[in-house]
């Protein structure tokens, strides 16, 4: 039986299996990116796919602490337009 690998979320943080959150990730450059792969290089946190666990995250500025940069408005955009489109 093949084992299911699980994340946490950084909104809620309960734990999900990898396919059913949204990768969000920072390259070798700084760059940070959705990826919608789950295969993108660099350092991945993961979040629900829910507008509440992003609300969580943006008040909490967790993004932020995990990737030790300031995140751009329109990261947040991007993640909640991806969020409205797979509900």
């Amino acid at each position: 039986m093949k084992k299911i690998p699980n994340r946490t979320c950084i909104g809620c943080n309960t734990q999900k299996p990898k396919k059913e959150l949204i990768r969000i990730v920072k390259n070798s450059e700084g760059q940070i990116s959705i990826d919608r792969t789950g295969k993108m290089p660099g350092r991945g946190a993961y979040i629900c796919d829910s507008s509440e666990c992003l609300k969580k995250a943006i008040r909490s500025k967790r993004l932020e602490k995990c990737f030790e940069t300031k995140i751009e408005e329109s990261i947040y955009d991007e993640l909640q337009n991806t969020i409205k489109q797979e509900v």
